[in-house]
């Protein structure tokens, strides 16, 4: 069977809507092995309370992003004015207000999910990665650790349900130990890494190949935990006047293939061998041919390269990479050269592109396509290896 005939009766011709309006049909016979517990890789939660403002201290309260919520979306901004582009407040106001979208209703969010057949879930940020290249610093680094408190504790109280992404200063050695030592003594088990990292205090690119992040990438080693990068920092390169939502989407996948060759090219892996490297939510069907296209590069171009590889291309995804998807028939067609240990199953619960509502549809196709002990590890295992939670 093509993966297009896969994919007939998945789509219907209405689409399926804005995820506000749809609701999970979980049946529990998806065939399985008995005592499963489906653990989305790849989920968000919108930020609902205003925690920045109540947390830092009252001298820098009038510097602190606010956030609030307005005509069907969680805003963050300041002095009224949001930091969101128009089409990201539109794309937010097809969910936000979904019961279980948001972070103010913990329990409503685990009941949801768990009627689309999902009984965990690693949750990464929604609006709040507006915050993301904030120009000061300092304050910077102040609002992720108030988010990586927050989110730690909704992890606590979730009893094992719920698993939020960290933030980390990523821009100076000693801010990166410090906030990933204290990242892993909230109990967080992973951050997000920008795959656009900014600029340098003295106003310069910011390299991650370069001579100058290899501190970065000691400390980031030396905390054993695992580095993600997520889709959504690859801006169109020319004017879009028509559905530029779903073309941006279309190029969003992009930037992985550049972070995937400083991995490779740059040397970092050669210098951090024990680094762990998550790609979320660009599929894995683009696996293979990054893969292809590296080695038919670095044969043309070995000869001028420096420093040299340590390792065959291939080495580097099988011991330092992993890839999430949702729906994805062409790469689990590919599966025999990604590997059924490197990929894990989403639902990207509550995006307009997720599979909430269809779910059961979508883990069927994984089983269907590796079969059931196989899909084990790709709908639970192989992301909890990943995050290692036993």
């Amino acid at each position: 069977m093509t993966s297009q005939q896969k994919t007939v009766g998945l789509y219907p011709e209405e689409g399926y809507g804005a995820p506000k309006n749809r609701k999970g049909h979980a049946t529990g016979d998806l065939g399985l092995p008995p005592g499963t517990l489906v653990f989305s890789a790849d989920n968000h939660v919108s930020l609902s309370d205003d925690i920045f403002y109540r947390q830092l201290p009252d001298e820098l309260k009038e510097q602190a992003p606010r956030i609030w919520y307005e005509d069907g979306a969680y805003q963050v901004g300041h002095s009224g004015q949001s930091f969101l582009p128009g089409e990201f407040s539109a794309v937010l106001m097809q969910y936000d207000d979904l019961v279980g979208a948001a972070s103010g209703n913990l329990e409503a969010r685990i009941e949801e999910l768990a009627g689309d057949g999902v009984h965990t879930e690693l949750a990464f940020p929604n609006a709040v990665l507006a915050i993301f290249h904030h120009p000061d610093k300092e304050m910077r680094e102040r609002l992720f650790r108030i988010y990586n408190q927050y989110i730690a504790g909704l992890q606590e109280r979730s009893k094992g349900r719920f698993y939020g992404v960290g933030l980390i200063n990523w821009w100076e050695p000693e801010g990166t130990r410090r906030t990933l030592a204290e990242l892993k003594s909230l109990g967080l088990k992973t951050f997000l890494m920008p795959l656009n990292p900014g600029v340098d205090s003295d106003g310069n690119q910011i390299d991650f190949g370069s001579a100058a992040m290899d501190a970065v990438w000691d400390e980031i080693e030396e905390s054993g935990i695992p580095v993600t990068h997520h889709i959504g920092e690859t801006p169109l390169k020319s004017p879009c006047e028509y559905n530029t939502i779903v073309v941006g989407m279309m190029v969003n996948v992009d930037s992985f293939r550049e972070m995937f060759g400083k991995y490779i090219f740059s040397g970092i892996l050669d210098r951090h061998p024990k680094l762990r490297i998550g790609w979320f939510e660009g599929g894995i069907a683009w696996i293979p041919s990054a893969l292809q296209d590296a080695e038919h590069l670095y044969a043309s171009y070995k000869h001028m390269c420096d420093p040299v590889l340590q390792h065959p291309i291939r080495h580097y995804w099988k011991n330092n990479m992993w890839s999430s998807f949702m729906v994805d028939p062409l790469g689990l067609r590919l599966i025999d050269q990604i590997g059924v240990d490197k990929v894990m199953w989403s639902s990207d619960y509550p995006h307009n592109e997720s599979t909430f509502g269809y779910s059961e549809k979508s883990l069927k196709l994984v089983v269907d396509a590796v079969g059931p002990e196989e899909a084990e590890k790709i709908v639970s295992g192989n992301i909890k290896s990943f995050l290692g939670i036993e």
